[in-house]
């Protein structure tokens, strides 16, 4: 038996990187798969990739700071499928820069997809899962967040406010029924790091007891064991999946 057969599971960001692993790792497991993503191309190639595998799936264009397309979202999950079991909210952007140098701009773009996207998902799906009396949300957030990081100013303050936001909605929503929990992931091996030059990477590994980047599987099988029935007494856990970089 599959470990999410038949869940319908929302994926933000689900277009590449960990969000299309996560994609292909809850497919492989039986879910019906939303990719939701701003980016129409990619998202349209990923849902064909997919199909061409044979698992279920739909690609969805979102920009999930826009409240109103994450309803329509949300309307178009709804009206196919009947239901939402799973809601992983993995979409993220990065806008770099040290604090003398960061404009307002950059401050409040990644605020707004980052911290303001997870809010708008999740209280757009949260109706949906109260009628069913069951419901996983699973929300992204990083080693960022926990330790900050020079450059980041803007994400630091959004992943440590996904920490925040799963506390506070563990504690509301549990008598409903919903598991609400989050994941950090260490620096993995995305296009994002493909970026970094080798000398950086080097560095990176050095502080990681296990002396590897992390592998967007690595953070797709946390994202699964946290929607499974098996973590159905887990709530408000905020679980690392980092390499133990800073314990």
């Amino acid at each position: 038996m599959n470990r999410l057969q038949n869940k319908v599971a929302i994926i933000t960001g689900a277009a590449n990187g960990i969000g299309f692993q996560a994609a292909e790792t809850f497919a492989t497991e039986g879910a019906k798969v939303i990719i939701a993503d701003f980016d129409e191309a990619k998202g349209l190639e990923s849902e064909k990739e997919l199909l061409a595998k044979g698992f279920e799936c739909k690609f969805v264009q979102v920009n999930v700071a826009d409240r109103q397309t994450v309803d329509a979202m949300v309307e178009t999950v709804v009206n196919e499928y009947g239901k939402i079991d799973i809601l992983i909210n993995n979409a993220g952007i990065t806008r770099d820069a040290m604090l003398s140098k960061m404009t307002t701009e950059q401050f409040k773009q990644v605020i707004d997809v980052n911290l303001t996207g997870v809010f708008n998902c999740t209280q757009a799906v949260l109706p949906f899962m109260v009628n069913q009396g069951k419901g996983k949300i699973i929300s992204t957030s990083s080693v960022t967040g926990v330790y900050g990081n020079v450059g980041q100013t803007n994400y630091a303050a959004a992943k440590a406010g996904i920490i925040g936001m799963t506390k506070t909605w563990a504690k509301e929503l549990a008598r409903k029924g919903i598991n609400v929990n989050a994941v950090v992931p260490g620096f993995t091996e995305t296009s994002m790091v493909e970026e970094v030059p080798d000398s950086v990477i080097e560095k990176m590994k050095a502080q990681i007891p296990m002396q590897r980047l992390g592998k967007p599987e690595d953070i797709a099988n946390a994202y699964l064991y946290l929607s499974s029935d098996e973590s159905d007494y887990v709530n408000g856990h905020v679980l690392h999946v980092d390499g133990g970089i800073m314990m």
